[in-house]
Formats: structure tokens, C-alpha cells, sequence
């Protein structure tokens, strides 16, 4: 559906917005989730054959839930060489750009011989989820995997619900990772997050899925630790009067066909171009195999007073991808800060980002953009804090923390000080 939002109806367009950005859980799905991971804790490898023969295969067996190195040689014969080129392309930016993110170790000595630092340490193993059945979705492997490896996590496994296509098994394969199970669903979060004869317990879940993987996600997190919980996509395209609205309805359409609750906004200073985009719009859908989910999104196209309404509009729902199809798009940088991810000007669409310019395109949803960042390398990493003091290093110190402790009423804290001088 396409809303047309002149600059008196910007309020409660924004405010329709925010409501649709809204995370909603029902109830019936959550306690079908949470059956789910009842079951695969009691009955672990048979649970996972038992929910995928009901809703994935039929006649699937545990002899099925590994896929066999062999299987993913074969997988090499059905894709063709220029998808393993691109494929490897992709890699070669992600892994660079990933590269730039890890995070120092550091330590300092002080006076007395005081030490302090911090290292920084991969988790042991991390589940990449990756959503599948009649999709394929190779691009979301490469996103989740690589952010790991360039970590250092030893050990990376991905969860799909079969069949797997072979683009999928030739990414994992090519971004190294450990093992491949088909499974999907809650069930798949549930055997990654608790363990079951044949699926390893891990450290950390990532990737997208449908509202029941999301819901599994939730619940099994402090188990595990998880990326998000990711709702529909959605983009914010800011445009002014030079901008080419075939291109800005191609933009929107590319999203919108993500999901039926995605969101799909333009905010402009031109009326020529808002009308002109509008037309794009209905003419483009009629030509995409997607139309269907296109029709039920939601695409919403104002006009603003000037780019700096448009720019405080983007602030204010803080999108997950932000497309500035404006005229020196640099300029304004500085006053954006709620959004996952920026792209600049006409010739940098949101599909760059998501399959080969080599940053995440596992963005914060919902508006989450507020207070939360994309997919990256600190994600598979903690840090651990060092302290190091010498007798007189602490005897220099030693009055300030026992008066610090009994403060808080912690005397077995100020005797730990004290004892060690009296």
C-alpha cells in the first residue's frame, strides 16, 4: 500500500510509522516456541527429526541432520562459475572490511608497579542461522560467518531448514565453516543454544529468521547470547529535486518485497518528485515476481519543507538502511545518527551493501538504530579486564577501598583489604 504524506499529515504519518516498527510477540506463538525447546531439551536429536518431517520434509531421518563433505563437493557441480566469482568476491570485501574492526588488547604499568589492561578473546563456537526451504540465501551465510572467522572463533556451524540449495552449502564451504545441519526454526535455536547428540551447544546465535526463530532467539537468550531480535526491513530514502525517481522507486520496491510487514519510506523536499515516484511505483510493481508481498508492505512517500526535515525525519525513525539520494550526500553525515547503515548518493544502493561492498547488512530493525549497531567482529569477541597490584601499590591505596566498602555496608569486602596490613 502507498501512502502519499503532504507536510501537514507528517506527524501522524511518523506516528503510523512508529507503530508498525513496534516488535510484536502474540502469546500462541510463544508458548509454541516454547514447547519447542521443551522438547528438544528432552528428547534432543529426535525432537529435531520429528519438527522437521512436520514442517520441513517428510521422511526426513537423523542420518539426514549432518550434511556429508561429500554432499557439499557435489554442491560445487550445481552452481556455475561466475556465481562462485561473485560469491568470492564478496568474501574478499567483507573479510576486509571486517578486518578493520578488531578491537586491541591493551596494557599500561602505572606507578608502584600497578598493571592494567584488557584482552580481547574470540568465543569458542558460534551457530550462524540461515533461513531456507525455497529460498536461498548465500549472502546471509558470508554475513554471519565471516564477522566470526576474521574474530578468531575456532569453531562456526550453520543451521538451515532443508533442502539446502547448493549456493548455500558452496558459501559455507567457502566462508569455512565447521559443520552444516539441516534444521530450521525454533528447533534449530533450541539444539544450537542447548546441545543435543549431534548439534553442539554454542556460544552465541546470529542470524535472521521467521517470527518463531526470533521468538527462540529470545528465550533461549542468557543460555547463549544472540545478535538481535530482527523485525521486517525497512529503508528511509532522503531525495531532493535532482533526484531520479525511477531510481528512488526501484529503491523502495527493493525492500519492500523483503517481507509484507516491511516499510518502505521516501521523505523529499520536492512535490514534483514525490508525484513522479508515486508513478514509478505502480508502474515498476507490475513487472516484479514478488508483486504479492509488495501489495501488503508498506511504502510511504512525504514531502517535507527542506533536506533538513527529511534528515530529522530519518532521526526520528531511525531506519535501518538510509539512502541519501541528494546532491554532495557527505555534507550531512554528521547530522545523522540513527541509522544502521548510511549509503551515499544514486549509484550506491542498498543490494551494494547487502552482497559485495563488505559491509553487514545484518542491521538493527524497528528502529532499534537508536541505540543498536550492525553484525560486526566485536560481536564475536569479549573482553576481559586485568588488575595487577604490588603490596605497595595497594598499602597506597588500602584506606580509600576498606572506607569505600564499609560505606556500602560490605565489611567482609573491607577485611579482604584490611587483612593483608593488619
Amino acid at each position: 500500500m502507498l501512502k502519499l504524506i503532504d507536510k501537514d499529515g507528517i506527524e501522524e504519518g511518523i506516528k503510523d510509522i512508529q507503530a508498525r516498527q513496534v516488535f510484536k510477540l502474540e502469546s500462541a506463538e510463544e508458548e509454541a516456541v516454547r514447547e519447542i525447546i521443551r522438547q528438544v531439551e528432552q528428547r534432543r536429536d529426535q525432537a529435531l527429526v520429528d519438527y522437521t518431517q512436520k514442517f520441513d520434509q517428510s521422511g526426513f531421518t537423523a542420518a539426514e541432520l549432518v550434511v556429508s563433505r561429500s554432499e557439499i563437493e557435489a554442491a560445487y557441480d550445481c552452481v556455475d562459475k561466475n556465481f562462485l566469482n561473485a560469491l568470492r568476491k564478496a568474501s574478499e570485501n567483507i573479510t576486509a572490511y571486517h578486518r578493520k574492526q578488531q578491537p586491541d588488547e591493551w596494557f599500561e604499568t602505572l606507578p608502584l608497579d600497578v598493571v592494567l589492561g584488557q584482552r580481547v578473546i574470540p568465543l569458542d563456537r558460534v551457530g550462524v542461522y540461515v533461513p531456507g526451504g525455497r529460498a536461498a540465501y548465500p549472502s546471509s551465510v558470508l554475513m554471519g560467518v565471516l564477522p566470526a572467522k576474521v574474530a578468531g572463533v575456532k569453531e562456526i556451524v550453520v543451521v538451515s531448514p532443508p533442502p539446502i540449495k547448493p549456493h548455500v552449502l558452496v558459501a559455507a564451504a567457502e566462508a569455512g565453516v565447521s559443520q552444516i545441519f539441516r534444521v530450521g526454526g525454533a528447533q534449530a535455536v533450541a539444539a544450537l543454544a542447548l546441545g543435543t547428540q549431534t548439534v553442539p551447544k554454542v556460544d552465541k546465535i546470529v542470524g535472521p529468521g521467521n517470527i518463531y526463530v526470533t521468538l527462540a532467539k529470545k528465550q533461549v537468550f542468557g543460555l547463549v547470547d544472540i545478535d538481535s531480535l530482527a523485525g521486517p526491513s525497512n529503508i528511509l530514502i532522503v531525495a531532493d529535486k535532482d533526484a531520479e525517481p525511477e531510481f528512488l522507486a526501484a529503491d523502495l520496491l527493493s525492500q519492500a518485497e523483503h517481507d509484507p510487514a516491511a516499510l518502505a519510506i521516501l521523505a523529499t523536499d520536492s512535490p514534483a518528485i514525490a508525484e513522479a515516484t508515486a508513478k514509478q511505483v505502480d508502474k515498476q510493481i507490475k513487472k516484479l515476481s514478488r508483486r504479492e508481498i509488495i501489495e501488503q508492505a508498506q511504502i510511504y512517500i512525504f514531502t517535507v519543507e527542506n533536506i533538513k526535515a527529511a534528515i530529522k525525519l530519518a532521526n526520528k525513525l531511525a531506519p535501518e538502511h538510509l539512502s541519501l539520494e541528494i546532491g554532495s550526500p557527505q555534507r550531512f553525515l554528521e547530522q545523522i545518527r540513527h541509522a544502521g547503515a548510511v549509503f551515499l548518493g544514486p549509484y550506491s544502493p542498498v543490494p551494494v551493501g547487502d552482497y559485495l561492498a563488505g559491509p553487514n547488512h545484518v542491521l538493527p530493525t524497528g528502529g532499534t538504530a537508536r541505540f543498536a549497531s550492525p553484525l560486526s567482529v566485536y560481536d564475536f569477541v569479549k573482553s576481559q579486564s586485568i588488575v595487577g597490584y604490588t603490596k605497595p601499590a595497594l598499602k597506597n591505596v588500602w584506606q580509600d577501598i576498606k572506607l569505600l566498602a564499609e560505606i556500602e555496608g560490605l565489611d567482609a569486602h573491607a577485611r579482604a583489604i584490611d587483612v593483608r596490613f593488619s
